[in-house]
């Protein structure tokens, strides 16, 4: 199965590098984008035995791992 998961900076989290390329679109001319979030996605194949199980597995991974989650959300899809 096809995983992806993708991971944002939570609300309210100070996300320095999307400020950072708010900015350089500003300076680009670009003055009506706002509020920018960057984040992370993580692509990778995974055996599972159904959609179920995939999606438990990859929770687990990004609460142990994948993901920050005191200052950081996730969400997972399976494909």
């Amino acid at each position: 199965m096809k995983a992806k998961v993708h991971v944002f900076l939570k609300p309210g989290v100070l996300d320095v590098q999307g400020k950072a390329v708010e900015n350089a679109l500003h300076g680009l001319g670009w003055d009506s984008v706002a509020n920018v979030r960057v984040g992370k996605v993580l692509e990778f194949d995974l055996a599972a035995d159904s959609e179920d199980a995939a999606r438990t597995e990859l929770k687990a991974m990004c609460e142990k791992l994948l993901a920050n989650t005191v200052i950081e959300s996730y969400k997972v899809e399976v494909a």
